[in-house]
């Protein structure tokens, strides 16, 4: 079954040493979430946004996304959850911890319902924009399963995180999980040659 990767970038963009614009390129078909204003974003233009994107794909999306764009991807409105057959949600920052700032303190507080699409949360154990214990709390309210990456970080350039094989390992894991929950369309029936097709 085909997918559409979309790429769903945090605050202040992916720069080009980044695992996600590095994915972008050698991932079949990705789209890449371009956001009106990376520096001061604002949560109902960035979560309109990215649902303006899974809203345009002709086929099921997989949802790739990074820090801040982690929460605009679990607040996806209820109708488009359905075209959602999994999310990679990587390092997903907790804007309501001390010291954000005010920018992105308006994103809170962060939503802890359950999805229902198959997800994974990829957090480094030493974070400085997520505790380990909070983003165990976002895995558990979001059903997502849990991958910690020991002195991850940020899991982005600044951490060491380029081209990120492990995390294409990550991807490749959630996509086959995905295939079982996205129903495939009914098969087309052939007309029988010789019956009126119904009024």
């Amino acid at each position: 079954m085909r997918f559409q990767p979309i790429i769903v970038p945090g605050w202040k963009d992916s720069g080009p040493g980044h695992w996600q614009s590095r994915w972008a390129e050698c991932l079949p078909h990705a789209r890449r979430v371009r956001q009106p204003d990376w520096e001061t974003p604002d949560p109902a233009v960035w979560n309109a946004t990215v649902a303006a994107c899974v809203d345009e794909a002709a086929c099921p999306v997989l949802l790739i996304a990074h820090s801040l764009g982690c929460l605009a991807a679990v607040n996806l409105p209820v109708p488009l959850r359905a075209k959602v057959g999994g999310a990679l949600l990587v390092a997903p920052a907790d804007v309501e911890q001390a010291g954000m700032p005010d920018c992105l303190r308006s994103f809170g507080p962060v939503s802890l319902h359950s999805l229902s699409f198959q997800s994974v949360v990829v957090a480094g154990d030493d974070d400085p924009y997520c505790s380990l214990d909070r983003a165990q709390q976002f895995a558990r309210a979001w059903g997502s399963r849990l991958e910690v990456i020991p002195s991850g970080g940020h899991i982005n350039t600044d951490s060491g995180f380029g081209e990120w094989p492990q995390g294409l390992k990550l991807l490749s894991a959630l996509r086959r999980r995905a295939i079982w929950r996205v129903a495939a369309p009914l098969p087309r029936v052939s007309p029988v040659p010789g019956v009126a097709a119904a009024p």
